[in-house]
């Protein structure tokens, strides 16, 4: 008995996206193929469970081989041996350096080390994610850390220049490596409701207001490090926090000044508190931050320093995100 077989020959590199994505997730190709065979793939195409096991073996060895390129992005788009159009060069890129955000939860503000590498085991048990992709996540995150870490600049430019990533995403890196910079403490259990958006939020407010390049306009751009005059500053703030007339004053001096300036001053009053130098209340859609309107510096009682008479504030969606910058300084 006599088969016929139809073979076409092109020299376009072939991308499946869902197969992409199981890739991604760390699936097996046994797994892989389970997961096709449950979708209902072999009724679609009419394919033998022999094929579809072959079909996702060759993805797999395309997608282990284009890795080595992922890891250094301009090198996709450069390359001749795999010819791949461009949206699709974009797609496997952008998905690559995506990350699930219960893994970054984890991780975030802790040294992207050896040392933390050795935990992903528990990290995958505890999220459900697979400890493939999360070493793959941690690895994206150690490898974009050390290639903008030591540059001058916009740290999200920096990001989407050498690995070509989406201007969102660019900006999550953006805060990621901010944090793990600066080492922050955003695991601890007061601030375990609060989500990855919430901090990567933060991270863009604290690199446009204080970091070095914000802090002193007379220094190259510099958004990794904060200024350190500036966090010894921050200390005589806690006099505001243990002191209750000064919190009172506090409140008095910032409801005054934006008294009649904003849409949601009651609701703003009525959630007030003071929590370091940062203020973000939960007040409607997502929103630019609104920073006190009449741009004054002014000096609080028993403060040695001179300091704008209001934290910046910002609506965000979900929960009230009232964040002590005390939970995250050591």
């Amino acid at each position: 008995m006599t088969s016929e077989l139809d073979i076409f020959v092109g020299n376009t590199t072939l991308i499946d996206e869902d197969v992409y994505r199981l890739w991604l997730d760390g699936y097996s190709v046994g797994d892989a193929v389970a997961l096709r065979v449950r979708s209902g793939i072999l009724e679609q195409t009419g394919a033998t469970a022999a094929v579809l096991q072959s079909d996702t073996m060759d993805h797999y060895r395309t997608f282990h081989m284009l890795e080595r390129l992922l890891h250094a992005p301009p090198k996709l788009l450069h390359q001749l041996i795999y010819q791949i159009p461009p949206s699709r060069q974009a797609l496997l890129i952008e998905r690559y350096y995506a990350f699930d955000e219960a893994f970054v939860r984890e991780v975030l503000g802790k040294k992207l080390s050896k040392g933390t590498k050795k935990d992903l085991d528990d990290i995958s048990t505890k999220t459900g994610i697979t400890l493939k992709s999360c070493r793959r996540q941690f690895d994206n995150f150690k490898r974009v850390f050390k290639v903008v870490e030591e540059m001058r600049g916009s740290l999200v430019d920096n990001v989407q220049q050498h690995f070509l990533l989406s201007d969102r995403l660019a900006r999550d890196y953006a805060a990621i490596v901010f944090f793990a910079n600066n080492r922050f403490e955003t695991g601890k259990k007061k601030l375990q409701y609060l989500s990855f958006g919430d901090f990567a939020f933060c991270a863009e407010l604290m690199i446009q207001n204080w970091t070095l390049g914000a802090v002193d306009s007379q220094v190259d751009d510099m958004d990794m490090d904060l200024d350190k005059e500036f966090l010894q500053d921050l200390k005589e703030l806690k006099v505001l926090v243990a002191d209750k007339d000064l919190l009172d004053l506090h409140k008095s001096l910032v409801c005054t000044a934006l008294r009649g300036k904003l849409g949601v001053f009651s609701e703003m009053e009525a959630n007030f508190k003071v929590c370091g130098l940062i203020q973000l209340l939960s007040l409607g859609p997502l929103q630019p931050p609104v920073h006190c309107p009449t741009g004054q510096l002014c000096s609080c009682p028993g403060l040695t320093s001179r300091w704008r008479c209001c934290p910046p504030f910002a609506r965000l969606t979900g929960g009230s995100l009232l964040l002590n910058t005390g939970e995250l300084f050591n």
